[in-house]
This record gives structure tokens, sequence and C-alpha cells, in this order.
């Protein structure tokens, strides 16, 4: 029967270890106590004649693993102090137990720090005598089984201080059939649990975003404030802008073959001129474009000339800067009309005028 509760108890050790540590305590823990032990009913064998003086002082050592905060498993060793007493033949007799214990462990926190608890297990116990009073030596070993209660208080968080009571039955001499014992035994109990409880976090005021002028970027990233509700805003919230671009057709007069600006096409080239002299920023970008007759390479060639020649008025008359007129020739790559007929040829005969930087307009949502 004792041999199959040390395995059951054994048995029940051997489950997963599950347990995790909570806010950074170990589930493992060691301690030792002190306390008293009564062997209990060593005056009543009918071998013994009268009870001697006990050394009843008892102790152990333990280590423990916690599944939880409610439930774990010890190992550890314990002296059980020693009886005495006088026979019928008028010897000393004497009788101590010790040995290693393992058993299960359970605790129900009340109360802030303190605990009740209760264990059960198996006590692997040798007992002997002294043999140092005359008598003759004898000794034998068993397993006995053990039940405890106690309440405990911990002093820290890894250290805790209980008293005890436990309960051993059948500590019995089976070799000589001489003893047939139980123990009850009082003590106080010193642990410590391993590890440190995880510092809590620091407490993070709620940061209070506010977007004041609602253009979805927040005040603390908004480099342009109170910018336009219906403007659309880039990350730093300023106003996202296009630059416009303004289109003049110039209708110049060109001698045919000729890439010389008649006098009468001046006018449009002046309101060009004016233009950019009411907008500093603004660049302009004069394109010559020819009719589909003739060669080609030569209506390239030509049409280079007369944008040249727009261009070369704009400078030297009207007085806009150089850097900010340009001039290219399309020849007959970007008609307005396909084909050569005379409505064609006298859509696609033309000077443009592409103004850019003039203005910036916002982007609106």
């Amino acid at each position: 029967m004792m041999n199959n509760t040390l395995k059951a108890v054994l048995l029940t050790s051997m489950l997963p270890f599950a347990a995790s540590a909570a806010d950074g305590m170990s589930p493992w823990y060691v301690g030792g106590g002190v306390g008293i032990n009564n062997y209990e009913p060593n005056c009543d064998q009918k071998t013994m004649k009268t009870c001697g003086e006990d050394d009843p002082y008892a102790w152990d050592v333990f280590a423990g693993y916690l599944f939880n905060d409610y439930f774990g498993v010890e190992l550890g060793y314990r002296d059980l102090g020693r009886a005495q007493w006088v026979d019928y033949s008028n010897k000393l007799n004497d009788v101590g137990a010790k040995g290693m214990n393992l058993g299960l462990v359970a605790f129900w926190p009340f109360a802030g720090d303190w605990s009740l608890s209760a264990e059960a297990g198996a006590f692997n116990y040798i007992i002997s005598n002294n043999k140092q009073w005359g008598s003759e030596y004898y000794s034998d070993n068993g397993v006995a089984p053990y039940v405890g209660a106690g309440i405990g208080y911990n002093i820290t968080d890894n250290l805790k201080i209980q008293a005890k009571y436990r309960r051993y039955e059948n500590l019995d001499e089976d070799k000589w059939k001489t003893l047939e014992m139980e123990s009850n035994y009082w003590g106080l109990e010193l642990s410590y649990r391993f590890g440190s409880k995880a510092k809590p976090a620091p407490v993070v005021a709620p940061v209070i975003v506010t977007d004041s002028d609602n253009d979805g970027v927040n005040d603390d990233m908004d480099q342009c404030p109170n910018t336009p509700s219906t403007h659309k805003v880039d990350a730093n919230g300023c106003t996202i802008y296009q630059v416009t671009e303004d289109k003049f057709d110039i209708e110049a007069k060109f001698a045919s073959n000729s890439a010389k600006v008649n006098q009468a096409s001046y006018q449009d080239i002046k309101e060009l001129a004016d233009y950019m002299n009411k907008h500093p920023n603004a660049e302009v970008t004069i394109s010559g474009h020819a009719s589909n007759t003739g060669k080609a390479d030569y209506n390239m060639a030509l049409s280079e000339r007369r944008a040249a020649s727009v261009a070369d008025i704009l400078i030297n008359k009207y007085g806009i800067a150089p850097g900010r007129v340009s001039s290219k020739g399309y020849g007959i790559t970007q008609p307005l009309i396909e084909g050569s007929s005379r409505e064609a040829n006298q859509a696609n005969r033309r000077i443009e005028a592409h103004v850019t930087g003039s203005e910036k307009t916002p982007v609106l949502k």
C-alpha cells in the first residue's frame, strides 16, 4: 500500500512543468525548518517498561517547484528526532526516523501577504537506534504517508515564513515487528523563492493630438498652420501647388522659304513680351511647326529657324532675358490637321509659345 502511494506521488511530480514565472518570479524555491516531533505511541508498546527522556528536536531541508500560485511539488530530507524507553529487561532503547520525502503542496493566499497551505506525500524513512546504551543495534526502512497544514506570511517577495503541522502514519519497524508508530510534528519553516517581480510599466500620460486647421496633419508636425480647408497639403501640412502653363498662338508671317518675321506679326510677339514682364518668374519656349509640303528635313530646319527668329525678337527688341527664352523646331511632326490640303497647311504652318512658371495655384481637395 505504501509503495503504491509513493509511486502516485512520483508520477504526479513528473507532470510537465507548465508553470510560468509570474511577474518575473521564478517557480523554484528552497528552504529549511526546525521543530518538535512526538513519536506515538512509543510509550504504549508492549515491550516498553518506562519512557525515557526523548530528544524530540526535528529539522528538514527542501526544494520546491510551483506549477502556479496555488500548487507545487516539494522534495526534501527530514530528521524527526529520537525517542527513548526502557524495556522489561531494563535495557535502555531509542529509535529515530529520517529520510527523503516527496509530496504535493497547495496554497491559498488571503489577506494580502498571508496564506494557508496543505500538503500530502510519502516519507521514505530509515528507522534505527543509537546502540550506545547497551541495546542491540537494529535498523529498518519503509515508506510512510504524511499530511500537513500550515499558515504562512510573505516577509518579502522572496522570503516566506510558515508555521507547520505534519502527521506521519505507519512509521513501522517490520523486520522484527517491534515498533508500530505514528508521529506528530510542529515547527517553523523559512523558504526563499528565486527571481524578482517585474517593475510595473511607467504610466504614460495620454498624448492629446490636435489638428487646429483640420488639414490632416497634427499641430506638432504642421509647418504651415491655418492652411485653407479646401487645399491639399503635403506631409508638413503645407499647401501643394501646381504650376500653370499658358499657351500663346503667335500669328507670325514669313516670306516663302524665309525665317524673317513680317512686321505685321510683331503685335502678337509684343503681347507675349508684356505678359512675360508681368510675370518675372515665367519662362517661354517658342516652338516652330511646318506644313506637310516639301522635304521633311528641310521643313524641320525651317521651323527651327523661324522659332529662333521669334525668340530673338523677344530678347533683342523687347528685352526679355535670354535665360527665360528658348526655341525649338518640330517640322511636320506635330500637325494640328493631318494631310497636305490647303486648310491643313494653313493650320499646321504656325508658331506657338508655351509659358511655364507664370503662376502657382493650390491643388484643391
